[in-house]
């Protein structure tokens, strides 16, 4: 909304700020962070009287969180996602169809994330939605999305995926382009899933992983700086660091109620449609490989439990004490805090090695 701001430029100078990507991402930034100062207790105060007894607390984890979180609500990620899609909604420049895009898998995985919290609420259960009802719906999603991302791009590169440190190397996958871009998507937002266990342990790798995604959008939609760099070029993903910016002061403000001991959990109204946004960002960027290294804490929570399920069931013999692996850790003796500021610091570092193949090709 604020974009259009720009056309008025030519009458007062002022106003050109709001062509700039960086100002409105800034602005994002601040307008999200400022909702959920605003609004996060009220909406806190609010779930808390609607769901009673709170989150359901799986009764075969680590025995202190029967303790400790027992009675926290859940569905914080409704105060992620009105806030990030507010200021999203204000700082981008709304004739942008990525921007539609990614807004559409952001919903729609938070509408599934949703169902499956307001499940557990209602039956007091740790088990919501059907896995393979929900896996579907969330196919259905994702493909329309990276359809919609092929129809955009140019040809032949609309299909094919590129390779971090090789910068002429690119797979054409044809039609197959749709299912992967959705496996993708699907597969960011359920890691994501799996790495919310303990407070502000998913919030902060989610935001680091939006810092980076905002650079990546931004120079891969400059036509400048992807010459410079040797990356791809997609026209009108710059736009998408605005959306980036909005999760990340969202997060901010989650991350001020969610800090140990949390006041509400993100749920997988927030855990699903933060994973499926970073996913089709990457997507839109052609940095789908480059996702699998910024977010390759994600990707070793949901490798934990697939090796633990295949293991369990070919041998009857676990692989870790409990999956996913942070709570593995918990049984070795972690504290909480200690399991969550390692793997923030694990983020961290696989952020600075994924931005880094912008530059070693």
């Amino acid at each position: 909304m604020f974009y259009f701001l720009g056309e008025f430029a030519d009458q007062l100078s002022a106003l050109n700020v709001f062509r700039y990507i960086t100002f409105r991402t800034g602005g994002a930034i601040m307008t999200a962070l400022l909702f959920v100062f605003l609004f996060g207790p009220k909406i806190i105060s609010s779930l808390r009287m609607r769901q009673g007894h709170g989150q359901p607390i799986r009764e075969d984890g680590p025995a202190g969180h029967l303790l400790t979180k027992k009675g926290t609500p859940t569905m914080g990620g409704l105060m992620i996602l009105s806030g990030a899609l507010v200021a999203a909604l204000l700082w981008s420049d709304l004739s942008n169809p990525y921007v539609w895009i990614v807004i559409a898998v952001t919903v729609g995985f938070g509408a599934i994330g949703f169902y499956d919290d307001y499940l557990k609420v209602t039956k007091s259960s740790d088990k919501g939605f059907g896995g393979r009802a929900r896996l579907g719906l969330e196919f259905i999603i994702a493909g329309a999305a990276a359809f919609a991302v092929t129809v955009l791009d140019n040809e032949p590169f609309s299909t094919s995926i590129a390779f971090p440190f090789l910068k002429d190397l690119t797979l054409n996958l044809g039609i197959f382009f749709i299912p992967f871009a959705a496996f993708v998507m699907v597969g960011a937002g359920n890691a994501v899933n799996l790495t919310d266990g303990l407070d502000g342990l998913a919030i902060v790798p989610v935001m680091i992983a939006c810092a980076s995604f905002a650079l990546i959008a931004y120079l891969s939609g400059n036509a400048v700086f992807a010459n410079y760099l040797q990356i791809h070029h997609v026209p009108g993903t710059g736009e998408l660091a605005v959306i980036a910016g909005a999760v990340i002061g969202a997060g901010l403000g989650f991350l001020w109620f969610n800090a140990p001991p949390a006041a509400i959990f993100m749920g997988d109204t927030g855990s699903l449609s933060l994973g499926g946004m970073i996913g089709a960002i990457a997507v839109a960027t052609k940095h789908e490989i480059v996702l699998a290294i910024i977010g390759g804490l994600f990707v070793l929570e949901a490798v934990s439990v697939i090796v633990q399920v295949v293991s369990f069931k070919l041998t009857g013999k676990r692989v870790f004490r409990m999956a996913p692996i942070h709570h593995h850790f918990e049984y070795k003796g972690w504290t909480e805090s200690q399991v969550v500021i390692r793997f923030w610091i694990i983020a961290v570092v696989l952020a600075l090695i994924g931005l880094a193949t912008l530059k070693l090709r």
